[in-house]
């Protein structure tokens, strides 16, 4: 079982930036694909960006050219640069490791982007 902590959201206004971080414990990090999803009360979680062991990402077509993920297997750590944000973006942010079918999460970080 993966332990994920996530830190980095807040309050900024539109068009700032703010990094996330997840930290990872508990297992080998480096074999695990990472991800970012976000999810709104009442609506549904929406995987924001992932990256893969070997460093592939791929992002949601609404965060494209605004975010990036990032991993650092030293630190046993996953990012997620968001750059140009949108009240839309408004949401918590939960950290996912995943490996061959298994997964955990953290227990979220609240990003709220004002107009």
């Amino acid at each position: 079982q993966v332990q994920l902590v996530e830190s980095g959201g807040g309050l900024v206004q539109a068009g700032g930036s703010l990094r996330l971080s997840c930290a990872a414990s508990g297992s080998i990090f480096s074999r695990n694909v990472m991800g970012w999803y976000r999810q709104a009360p009442g609506k549904q979680c929406e995987l924001v960006a992932v990256i893969t062991s070997g460093g592939s990402t791929n992002y949601a077509d609404s965060v494209k050219g605004r975010f990036t993920i990032s991993r650092d297997n030293a630190k046993n750590t996953v990012y997620l640069q968001m750059n140009s944000l949108k009240p839309e973006d408004t949401d918590v942010y939960y950290c996912n490791a995943d490996y061959r079918g298994t997964g955990s999460w953290g227990q979220g970080t609240q990003v709220t982007v004002s107009s």
